[in-house]
């Protein structure tokens, strides 16, 4: 009965946000809003409503264990298993844009995290710090997104979400029954997820943390999965990655923000600070350096996140049953993987920097 308590609610979850994504981007569109800031906004955001759902019910119901480890989970999750698989299947080019402000933005969000969190406790301030730069970072996508002039920018968004809009447009009062089926959805699915997830997690053993982090993680990260994956089989150019990337800074600064509100502040387990946190700031630099070299994550990349992302499961999980063979993995990652992966960016860092200043001294020439 658990395990079907469980999957019932990650299928809620999953269809509760679908739906709310189709009611909340026809709403848009009626409103005469750009298939460009739907996609931006509407479908980044919608996609990471389950983790809402969920961190907001942990955070009410006294699990904070739950509502950490599912947004530091899910953001590990979406960089190296999504942006992993999203590779394999196709090598991603990534937008000018992604670079300048919202990699960077990703990775001071889980910088002031990990600050907020250092002292055990995520306080009611720090989250109206965290809403309140999502807000900012809400209102300047979408002015900018209304002066974007890249043509090849705005027909892809049109070809992704634009058909859809104008052929919904008008069914107003669909839109609004989707979107209230779907939070529906959202509130009772993830009710019975954490419900499940801590019958789990004491049956097993483990912290809420360890589940968050896991299973919690993966399940309410399928609407990027699916929308990551197609948008990379249909070749669009930055939609799987800029769904990712812009998932990140909402769970960070909104779901997490709106956590601590729920929660009146949320304990840090001390070795979410030690360990996941810094995993999970750690990933957002990674992105940078992969990012910067040709704008381009190439399938061996893909691969490596992969690989990473096994090896953090496979250590979260014996960590939280104090298997044994939990020191033999923590050793090899920290003398082989760990400087073999630092060795291969620093290589293909200089190679590029290398390139760039040739490019610029035969310019001048």
């Amino acid at each position: 009965m658990i395990a079907l308590e469980l999957i019932a609610g990650l299928v809620l979850l999953v269809f509760g946000a679908e739906a709310l994504v189709r009611g909340a981007s026809r709403i848009a569109a009626a409103l005469g809003i750009t298939p460009l800031v739907v996609g931006l906004t509407v479908v980044a955001f919608g996609t990471s409503s389950p983790e809402l759902a969920v961190s907001v019910m942990a955070g009410l119901n006294g699990q904070p264990g739950l509502a950490i480890g599912n947004v530091v989970g899910s953001n590990i999750f979406n960089v190296l298993f999504i942006l992993g698989v999203s590779s394999l299947i196709a090598p991603l080019v990534v937008a000018q844009q992604l670079i300048r402000l919202d990699v960077p933005l990703m990775i001071g969000a889980s910088l002031l995290t990990w600050g907020f969190a250092r002292d055990g406790n995520i306080q009611l301030w720090e989250g109206l710090v965290l809403l309140a730069i999502g807000v900012v970072y809400t209102v300047f996508i979408i002015r900018s997104s209304r002066k974007e002039t890249s043509r090849e920018v705005i027909d892809e968004y049109r070809g992704e979400y634009g058909k859809a809009l104008d052929q919904a447009a008008g069914k107003t009062w669909h839109s609004v029954l989707y979107v209230a089926l779907g939070l529906a959805m959202l509130l009772i699915g993830s009710r019975w997820l954490v419900g499940g997830a801590v019958v789990i997690a004491r049956n097993l053993g483990v912290s809420d943390l360890v589940v968050g982090l896991t299973i919690i993680a993966a399940g309410t990260s399928l609407p990027e999965v699916a929308t990551s994956v197609i948008a990379s089989m249909r070749g669009e150019r930055d939609i799987a990655v800029g769904n990712v990337v812009g998932s990140n800074i909402f769970n960070l600064v909104f779901i997490l923000g709106f956590a601590a509100l729920s929660g009146a502040g949320i304990p840090v387990e001390a070795s979410a600070i030690r360990f996941d946190i810094p995993v999970m700031v750690a990933v957002a630099v990674a992105c940078l350096p992969i990012l910067f070299t040709g704008r381009r994550l190439d399938r061996w990349e893909g691969l490596v996140f992969l690989l990473y992302y096994a090896a953090y499961t496979a250590y979260i999980v014996l960590a939280g049953m104090r298997h044994r063979s939990l020191e033999a993995l923590s050793m090899a990652m920290v003398w082989f993987v760990l400087p073999l992966t630092l060795l291969t960016l620093s290589i293909v860092v200089a190679r590029e920097v290398r390139s760039r200043r040739a490019s610029a001294r035969s310019g001048v020439v």
